[in-house]
């Protein structure tokens, strides 16, 4: 799965050019629109288009279908220049489709299946959402209850899942479930690549959020929804493990998405406190508040040298479940933590949702909950750690 030279191989001016390519897409392409987008709840269809014109979807498409071939390092850098930017929504809308979903078809795909999708998921012509949380699961996979039975040449699939990002807007859905109804726990999962026109399939309401306002998040409805042999995607009721690979990554980019997006928010708060007087003086001119910003600036960086250290790992084919686990636990606990420290140091400008701040308090809640909330994430280093040597 690493391709370690590949990113190797770019130079310093070509990593900054590509920081300069998605900064002037979100200056043309979202700075403009995004209030709109958020008042709407979701990003126009034709938006998937243009990011895959600017090259800003699933990089890590082998050369074979058209793709750059990328690792996940590189998609890491988009995820974490939207996040910066301000808009952690568009951020996570791109993960749930080149970090989540398109690695399943990948990783564990036919080669019909590769040709078919990957390059229509690389240029935007299709949008993937992943679909493994089911409403009476949560983050407990291993009791899910949608189920695809044999019938004949077809699998039938009947079942529901929530709180699936992309899931309004969304052509293809890689769809978690059992096909061993008799096991228990992780066993008898499998994974399916599923189109959503086919009959049966139906989409739920787009899902009103605390935050993440421009990113639609919906239900899925699966009524005998009948799939060909062919839509498996991997090995047959060796779904979990499959998931279990592939979350690795995805708590990897919710990472870097929590460090970028606290980066920009910090960066603004420090320019707020050098600008807002209070009692005659700045407010950075108070000892409070080279307190605070010390103690958030330093939270920020040790969790950056953190991720650093996961990335190559990741690259190296080494990082394990319970160091991504960490990763993921740490960054997302220290975005809540210092974004509701710049929210105070705003005062009640902060409590104003004109002000980014506010949408940013408001985006980063989430980052605690999905891809494994802190409490799972604790329970997974926990294992580890205790675990007999």
């Amino acid at each position: 799965m690493s391709k370690v030279g590949t990113f190797m191989q770019l130079t310093e001016e070509d990593f900054q050019g590509f920081r300069d390519t998605i900064a002037r897409f979100i200056e043309q392409e979202v700075a403009p629109y995004h209030e709109q987008w958020m008042k709407d709840e979701i990003y126009p269809r034709e938006f998937w288009n243009k990011l895959g014109e600017a090259g800003l979807l699933s990089v890590q498409t082998p050369e074979a279908y058209g793709g750059m071939e990328a690792p996940a390092s590189l998609n890491m850098l988009i995820l974490e220049e939207f996040s910066r930017a301000g808009y952690l929504d568009i951020a996570v809308s791109i993960c749930a489709h080149s970090d989540l979903a398109t690695p399943y078809i990948v990783d564990f795909g036919t080669e019909e299946q590769k040709q078919h999708y990957l390059p229509k998921l690389m240029s935007g012509e299709m949008v993937a959402c992943l679909a493994m949380t089911e409403p009476d699961a949560g983050s407990d996979l291993q009791s899910m209850r949608s189920s695809a039975v044999l019938d004949g040449d077809e699998w039938v699939l009947n079942g529901s899942k929530i709180f699936i990002s992309n899931g309004i807007l969304a052509d293809l859905a890689v769809v978690a479930v059992k096909t061993d109804t008799s096991a228990s726990g992780a066993k008898g999962i499998s994974m399916f690549a599923v189109d959503t026109n086919l009959p049966g399939f139906k989409k739920g309401r787009n899902l009103e959020k605390m935050g993440m306002h421009a990113a639609d998040t919906t239900e899925l409805f699966f009524e005998d929804v009948r799939l060909p042999k062919d839509a498996l995607l991997g090995t047959l009721n060796g779904g979990f493990g499959h998931m279990m690979s592939e979350l690795v990554r995805e708590r990897l980019g919710v990472s870097i998405m929590s460090i970028a997006h606290t980066e920009g928010a910090l960066e603004s708060t420090i320019d707020y406190v050098n600008e807002r007087k209070a009692f005659g003086k700045h407010v950075a001119d108070f000892q409070n508040t080279r307190f605070r910003i010390a103690e958030m600036q330093t939270d920020v960086e040790v969790n950056r040298a953190f991720f650093e250290k996961c990335c190559a790992l990741y690259d190296e084919g080494k990082l394990d479940a319970a160091t991504a686990a960490m990763a993921k636990l740490s960054s997302s606990e220290m975005q809540c933590r210092v974004i509701d420290g710049c929210l105070q140091l705003f005062g009640g400008y902060g409590y104003i949702m004109e002000y980014p701040i506010c949408r940013a308090y408001q985006d980063a809640r989430i980052q605690r909950i999905y891809a494994g909330t802190s409490e799972i994430m604790k329970e997974i280093i926990g294992r580890k750690a205790l675990a007999p040597k």
